[in-house]
């Protein structure tokens, strides 16, 4: 598997650099070089890139301003990013916008390479189905990380999608286990008779209801809303339940 990438920097000795050690990387394809970002805009829209190498401070368009554009136009928000820069002030602010990594100026190739790797291990885990059942089995295997973890169904509380991830909140755990997956998928692969979708942002288990009005779940301390798009299909199950 190769990524397809592009580079941006408005500092041309920067841009030469970051340019040869793309074309130096087995699995990167340089597709196109930008010394602005709005240049690097228009390609997106024309051409799918799986990693941008991103420059941040750069006249007009900031780096951080188009990963923002990206990130909020449905066509690129698959794309991932990789911020390049000399001010280390940055970092925080890369990772709200879910960068992949952060290299400060001056890296060396090695310093590239970790980064590149990283992104190719994202990109493997997605080329692979997230979670794996067994048939008729009472546990699932989910994607976290670079690993198939075990989750036993009788032990998930309610699942919550979170962007590209989805957070599977378990009896015992303080906090969620956090899958590279989609709330689409796990709505397909979770027993119907144990787990109902009641929003586009969660799936309950049924099992591990507390209580119940005509437009909430409770599941321990948690309270979540029945949206109007899944009401119907809640409100027969409730009238089951007090049947």
């Amino acid at each position: 598997m190769k990524l397809t990438c592009i580079a941006v920097d408005d500092e041309p000795l920067a841009l030469k650099m970051l340019c040869n050690f793309i074309e130096q990387t087995a699995f990167l394809s340089l597709e196109d070089k930008f010394e602005n970002a709005i240049d690097a805009l228009a390609f997106t829209h024309k051409h799918e890139v799986d990693l941008i190498f991103l420059d941040i401070q750069m006249p007009d368009l900031s780096g951080m301003e188009l990963a923002r554009v990206l990130e909020n136009n449905k066509k690129t928000r698959s794309t991932r990013i990789i911020f390049t820069t000399a001010y280390n002030q940055f970092a925080v602010e890369g990772y709200k916008v879910d960068a992949l990594d952060y290299l400060l100026k001056p890296y060396s190739y090695e310093e590239f390479l970790k980064a590149a790797t990283k992104a190719y291990q994202f990109f493997e885990t997605q080329h692979q189905p997230a979670p794996i059942e067994t048939d008729k089995k009472d546990y699932i295997f989910l994607k976290v990380e670079y690993q198939l973890v075990k989750v036993m169904l009788r032990d998930i509380l309610y699942l919550e999608g979170y962007k590209d991830y989805v957070k599977v909140h378990l009896i015992g755990k303080p906090s969620p286990t956090l899958s590279l997956t989609s709330l689409k998928n796990m709505e397909d692969i979770l027993p119907a008779a144990h787990f109902m979708r009641i929003h586009r942002s969660y799936i309950i288990s049924l099992d591990h209801i507390d209580s119940i009005t005509r437009n909430t779940v409770n599941i321990g301390t948690m309270t979540i809303s029945v949206s109007d798009h899944y009401k119907e299909n809640f409100l027969q199950f409730v009238n089951k339940w007090i049947g």
